[in-house]
């Protein structure tokens, strides 16, 4: 099997002025990503606006990805709402596309309790041969997987990784504590990355790793290499463009990110919205700080 990857980036998806999703586009993007560092893709998660994405559009969104990089990277597919079923089906449905893994976020809306957090993930990894990375984000769903279920969930053979964005770094080490070595940690939260390793994470399922793959890719392996001086300063040299992707909602200001990179990912599908004049200088700033800026971009900032 191929390595799950350290700099995964959470996708987003290109689209026509038409509103159409940029299957085209897409492909570039990942080839984009990969060149630049990334060493596993997420496809279909948060970032990629998943909600407005109808089961057809995912499912063929895997299949580009997989064409266009899954012989080099490892390919994980945003599978998982907040009804089982509906997950089971788009797990299977992922799986005959190609990817290697696939994600599901804690179920939203409905807030299940612990217990029946653990028997929807149970059911739909009994439900498929991939390994599945566990999705925790409290701020989106209103429900946060336990310490104790992720525990649980691990002793599930298929049930591998965790992304986690909980914004605790109580909970990942409790879950560090309670969980086998060989299970993955994630951080979900760019700036929480560094500290995350400290703790025993593994890398990052990354918004800012769409235009900053290398830096990212190199600060952990700095950690890793015991060189903590080293890492220490890329984090903190790419903090303020951590903190301006999230200036709005996400991924409103990475798509504005990835266009002053020379890159255009097309536009939103409401209920989002482009970011306004303010929201785009904030990142064009922090890119500029990053040296992360196309040429042509950094041309308009000094005229």
């Amino acid at each position: 099997m191929k390595p799950f990857g350290k700099v995964i980036p959470a996708m987003v998806t290109p689209f026509n002025r038409d509103g159409s999703v940029d299957h085209g586009r897409a492909a570039d993007l990942a080839r984009r990503l990969v060149d630049a560092g990334s060493d596993g893709i997420l496809v279909g998660g948060t970032t990629a606006e998943s909600p407005t994405l109808e089961d057809e559009e995912k499912v063929r969104l895997f299949e580009t990805v997989v064409r266009a990089v899954g012989d080099r990277v490892f390919v994980w597919a945003g599978t998982g709402t907040n009804d089982t079923r509906a997950s089971v089906a788009m797990t299977r449905r992922a799986e005959a596309a190609g990817a290697d893994g696939v994600m599901l976020v804690t179920p939203y809306y409905n807030k299940p309790p612990q217990e029946g957090l653990y028997q929807h993930f149970r059911t739909v990894a009994g439900a498929t041969r991939l390994p599945v990375m566990l999705y925790n984000v409290p701020g989106r769903t209103s429900a946060n997987i336990a310490p104790d279920t992720v525990a649980r969930l691990a002793a599930i053979d298929n049930v591998v990784a965790i992304k986690e964005a909980s914004g605790s770094l109580d909970q990942v080490s409790e879950i560090r504590r309670l969980t086998p070595d060989d299970f993955v940690i994630y951080s979900g939260d760019d700036s929480l990355t560094l500290p995350i390793l400290a703790v025993g994470g593994a890398g990052v399922v990354s918004v800012a790793a769409h235009v900053a793959a290398g830096p990212i890719r190199a600060m952990i392996e700095a950690f890793e290499r015991g060189d903590t001086t080293e890492a220490r300063c890329i984090h903190l040299q790419l903090m303020p463009l951590f903190k301006a992707l999230f200036v709005t909602t996400n991924p409103i200001p990475v798509k504005a990110a990835l266009r002053l990179a020379g890159f255009d990912p097309g536009g939103y599908r409401l209920p989002l919205v482009p970011p306004t004049p303010k929201e785009e200088e904030a990142v064009r700033q922090a890119m500029a700080a990053a040296g992360l800026l196309a040429v042509e971009a950094v041309a308009r900032v000094e005229g």
